[in-house]
């Protein structure tokens, strides 16, 4: 990788810097912290991403445009002096090959140390960026339209995720909903249609499952919800990005601390910590993780947000 110092510290010129935003959803979020971060310290940057660009609504002061195909790639990235990427060969492959200075933050990702992922991030900016107002901010802004949790009743479970070691038990995503609605609860699934077939017994359980067409879609219908409940996952992310109160569900503590959402209201559920070594917790992590253990969580988020409430409202 082609490394020169940063451009837009004082002393280097302004500097105009594109980040090449994930494909994941959370990813892109938490990389949101860098861009708002450099915005904040007077560097032009420009983001590119496919996630970024259908929620670019949610980012006005931001100038956001879509992935360009791979044949654009050295036109559309000459102007600016330092690219950044979070992977260093995806979303876009070989980028050292088509601009003099990339950056990218596999170091950052992977380092052995504490802090959530947004954490790292801010703390990128202000210790090898150099950047003096740094915050964990990512400037996500709601369309004015929107009412904030306006469905207060409305839980939305997201029960898929990334990749099959980091779903829970099916059967217990059922449990938990059915238990949500025996007190009072209306009880949505988020599932992509690729993802439908393996949930063909929501229908018969009469438990709804909307569609959206994009992920701005999903967004608005998030903001208005009162709760969210899934797996490590993108949309755990950007609940808690638009600070629903969030049930986060982790195999492994470790992995938690690395990938936890970073805003609002969090509770990471984990399993029982009494299975030995790191193996075993992987391999029996969803039979350790129980319904009940959830269900507690979520009584107690409940609680801390009504205490909240109060507490607002007594300081009115």
């Amino acid at each position: 990788m082609n490394t020169r110092s940063f451009p837009g510290i004082p002393g280097d010129g302004p500097g105009r810097v594109a980040m090449v935003m994930s494909n994941a959803i959370g990813d892109t979020l938490v990389l949101m912290v860098i861009a708002q971060n450099l915005l904040g310290n007077g560097i032009d940057v420009t983001v590119f991403g496919r996630q970024a660009h259908e929620l670019r609504h949610w980012f006005p002061n931001v100038t956001i445009q879509p992935l360009p195909d791979q044949a654009e790639t050295t036109a559309l990235l000459a102007p600016y002096d330092t690219v950044l990427q979070m992977h260093r060969h995806q979303p876009m492959p070989r980028l050292t090959e088509v601009h003099p200075c990339v950056l990218d933050l596999e170091k950052v990702c992977l380092v052995d140390r504490s802090g959530c992922m947004a954490e790292r991030f801010a703390d990128f900016c202000r210790d090898e960026l150099g950047l003096s107002n740094v915050g964990l901010h990512n400037g996500i802004t709601p369309p004015p339209a929107l009412r904030h949790r306006q469905y207060i009743r409305r839980v939305a479970i997201h029960p898929e995720a990334s990749t099959e070691d980091k779903r829970w038990l099916s059967g217990r995503f059922m449990k938990l909903a059915r238990s949500l609605r025996q007190r009072g609860y209306d009880v949505h699934f988020v599932i992509a249609p690729h993802e439908r077939g393996r949930w063909c017994e929501l229908e018969s359980w009469d438990i709804p499952a909307p569609e959206f067409s994009t992920p701005h879609e999903l967004a608005c219908w998030l903001y208005e919800s009162g709760w969210f409940i899934g797996n490590d996952s993108g949309i755990g992310h950007l609940a808690s990005n638009l600070s629903i109160p969030t049930i986060s569900l982790f195999r492994r503590r470790r992995v938690s601390e690395r990938w936890r959402p970073a805003w609002g209201t969090v509770k990471v559920v984990l399993p029982w910590q009494w299975v030995p070594t790191a193996r075993l917790k992987e391999k029996f992590w969803r039979q350790t993780l129980t319904c009940a253990r959830v269900l507690s969580a979520f009584q107690r988020l409940v609680r801390d947000d009504c205490n909240s409430a109060k507490q607002g409202s007594s300081q009115l």
